[in-house]
């Protein structure tokens, strides 16, 4: 069954239809037996800004990954319908992104992450019926953020990040935030299948700890928002029943 990309913009639109061929050039070798089955949700919208895609960026007090920017996501709950089910409850309860909101567009091909041991599937949806985000759980979730997509392909905010582990790899400074690792990895991919890609230079390879001190450090000066929603915990999500069409299998 065929997506509805009815009112859905273009570079969606795109992203769609190259699914089978996503570039997503951090991609791993095959899942060990372990590995658990996860999900994440990339949610594309429209503000008065322009086009967006929606980031969360994980607490400082988590064990794994903190402090790292993310799309909304984690780990299969049993019996759920996984992925699709999966990444919107994640959503919701990291982000108070209501299910009912979200059209379902597919899914992108599964990557296996080795040092986590997580089999990870991206839930590609656009936000038919957007509404304020609030941040979940403050324990696992720092801030939410609606990122432009026009502050993600300007070149003057890509460049390369340096690992101490000795993994380079795409950033992004966006919101605040170094977006890196897997999620810059994964939105590296989105853009260029989408179309929206700019050229930018490569050779800027940056140390990854003094990167996010720099932004942090810049963010620190600019003025809150007034239209930032104040930390809220989201409640139980309405039940809903999600399509699911699976995109590059």
């Amino acid at each position: 069954m065929s997506p509805d990309l009815t009112g859905v913009p273009e570079h969606v639109r795109a992203l769609v239809a190259s699914a089978d061929a996503l570039p997503l050039r951090h991609r791993m070798g095959d899942a060990t037996d372990t590995a658990r089955r996860s999900a994440v949700l990339i949610l594309f919208g429209e503000t008065a800004r322009g086009h967006d895609v929606l980031l969360i960026e994980k607490s400082t007090r988590l064990r794994t990954h903190a402090g790292q920017p993310a799309f909304p996501g984690g780990g299969a709950e049993p019996g759920e319908d996984y992925p699709v089910g999966t990444a919107l409850r994640e959503a919701w309860e990291e982000a108070g992104v209501e299910p009912a909101s979200v059209r379902v567009l597919g899914t992108l091909p599964e990557l296996f992450l080795g040092p986590s041991d997580n089999l990870v599937v991206p839930v590609v949806g656009w936000w038919d019926d957007p509404r304020e985000t609030v941040t979940g759980d403050p324990f696992e979730v720092a801030q939410v953020a609606r990122v432009p997509l026009a502050e993600l392909v300007d070149p003057a905010r890509r460049f390369r990040v340096r690992h101490p582990s000795g993994y380079v790899g795409p950033a992004f400074e966006a919101a605040g935030m170094v977006v890196w690792g897997f999620t810059g990895g994964v939105l590296d991919a989105v853009l260029t299948a989408a179309e929206v890609a700019r050229p930018w230079d490569e050779r800027d390879v940056r140390d990854l700890a003094a990167e996010q001190e720099r932004v942090r450090g810049a963010a620190a000066v600019v003025e809150e928002p007034a239209d930032r929603a104040a930390p809220t915990v989201a409640q139980e999500p309405p039940s809903t029943a999600a399509p699911r069409t699976v995109l590059g299998r």
